[in-house]
């Protein structure tokens, strides 16, 4: 294992080689709550098909007509779809709007949350032998993991064996700190006999000095989100209620936000992906970028899907979970038992990592005076820990705009 020095990740590394398999599997996905299609985006550059959407969102829908438009069945409320003939995979990265740290924490029982019963109801009223599911880690904690329980259940009354495994989009080369737990369930194969193939120990944070260091500015009472060479999770809203992006401690000690196409590409679509939805309402982009799937975390889960073999064991080493408390975060079972896996949540080094300051593309724009002073003003009142330098740079900024007003 290469030692990590003077950057957060080994530059220039070759990632680890993935599993091969002579005839890898290609399912006819259904998309369900499927946003601006990052998960049927990285399913589908995994060789997988996409012959049905379902999304409720109006501005969501913009960006899906643009960019899927080879996707013959469209529907838009989980509520009432139904899944065509042949689906043999479906993918819902449900609602997480009560799961979330940011959001109500309201569990399973939250209106948005709940939503994925309409999964379960597909899956007893169609024979779907593949099942992907995506969510935030919170869910593994709330309620002492009442959530998680309640999908294992779900797919063991119908006869699926499952693998979940917690995955940081950093490992994927990507500037942005996001983890996300992704569950795949089978009633042909066992999705743990690939699933924790891979693994690697996730590289040390580096000290932030000459380091450009990701913040939410919307926070600062209990919380900064930092982030040394990247940005903290994207999100669809904030501390402040409003969709926005992370703020970004640039090494030249300006305090910037990111343009939207590079708040696109820390997802891992193109720049301008969402640009059919520009018209509708000014934070709409934002919004939908914050509640995307990484799509390269979606391709590598899409590759894993279609190389697990028919018959496989899960891994040697894993311990039976205890029956309630909260979940680890990778983890493995059926009807027959569930079991903890000692895996991180980096399955291989990328090929190389770009500070968040290299990858911008687009000019980013500094914060304004009004987010400047809020945020220093949340934040000298708080005992939360942060670098002397940062705040003389946030001193800095407010003295640039001195008194004058800048809208957020």
């Amino acid at each position: 294992m290469p030692t990590v020095s003077d950057t957060q990740l080994p530059i220039g590394l070759a990632p680890s080689p993935e599993p091969t398999v002579e005839n890898p599997r290609s399912l006819r996905t259904a998309g369900l709550f499927a946003g601006i299609g990052g998960v049927e985006l990285g399913l589908e550059r995994a060789g997988h098909e996409t012959v049905m959407l379902c999304e409720l969102d109006d501005r969501a829908n913009d960006v899906l007509d643009d960019r899927f438009r080879h996707v013959p069945e469209r529907q838009h409320d989980v509520r009432g779809c139904e899944l065509p003939s042949g689906i043999e995979l479906v993918a819902a990265g449900f609602p997480c709007q009560d799961l979330s740290q940011a959001g109500r924490t309201q569990g399973m029982r939250g209106s948005e949350s709940s939503l994925v019963s309409h999964v379960f109801r597909l899956l007893d009223t169609h024979d779907v032998p593949w099942v992907l599911l995506e969510n935030v880690s919170n869910m593994l904690r709330l309620d002492r993991g009442d959530a998680m329980r309640y999908l294992a259940a779900e797919l063991e009354k119908r006869d699926y064996r499952w693998a979940y495994r917690v995955l940081d989009t950093r490992a994927f080369g990507i500037p942005q700190r996001r983890k996300r737990v992704f569950l795949i369930a089978s009633r042909v194969a066992n999705p743990a006999a690939s699933l924790f193939d891979m693994s690697v120990p996730e590289p040390a944070t580096p000290d932030h000095e000459g380091r450009a260091v990701g913040f939410y500015w919307t926070e600062g009472n209990r919380g900064l989100g930092w982030a040394v060479d990247a940005v903290p999770t994207l999100k669809g809203g904030s501390g402040l209620g409003i969709p926005s992006p992370p703020a970004i401690w640039m090494s030249d000690d300006r305090i910037v936000t990111s343009d939207i196409r590079d708040a696109e590409r820390l997802q891992g679509f193109e720049a301008d992906w969402t640009a059919a939805a520009d018209e509708r309402q000014g934070r709409s982009r934002w919004k939908l970028v914050g509640n995307a799937v990484t799509v390269d975390v979606a391709a590598w889960v899409g590759r894993v899907i279609a190389r697990i073999p028919e018959h496989g064991e899960g891994p040697v080493g894993a311990r039976p979970l205890p029956g309630d408390g909260s979940w680890p975060t990778a983890a493995f079972g059926s009807s027959e038992g569930r079991y903890s896996v000692g895996v991180s949540q980096w399955p291989s080094l990328p090929a190389r990592f770009t500070p968040i300051d290299e990858f911008l593309k687009f000019e980013p724009k500094l914060l304004s005076h009004r987010a400047t002073a809020g945020f220093y003003k949340r934040l000298m009142a708080s005992r939360l820990r942060r670098p002397a330098q940062f705040e003389r740079a946030l001193e800095a900024q407010l003295e640039v705009f001195g008194a004058t007003p800048v809208a957020v």
